[in-house]
């Protein structure tokens, strides 16, 4: 694979990457907090914490994306 083809491809990534962002800029984590054991008996709970992605970051990957594909398809030339 060609260098080229490498940064064309990770630019493309990239475009995915701000794209689905732009799509979901919000999505829930979850994960089981011990909260009491005694002996083999544990107490769990599960906690789901929701994380909120900036259209600004989004969109920066989007265009960073869009730049990183035109300098790999400049560069072949």
């Amino acid at each position: 694979m060609k260098a080229n083809t490498a940064i064309i491809l990770i630019g493309i990534l990239l475009v995915i990457v701000g794209l689905v962002g732009l799509a979901y800029p919000v999505f829930t984590t979850s994960h089981n907090e011990e909260v009491a054991k005694l002996g083999s008996f544990k107490l769990q709970t599960k906690e789901q914490t929701s994380h909120f992605i900036p259209p600004v970051v989004s969109g920066g990957l989007l265009g960073l994306g869009g730049f990183v594909i035109l300098a790999g398809a400049l560069t072949r030339r």
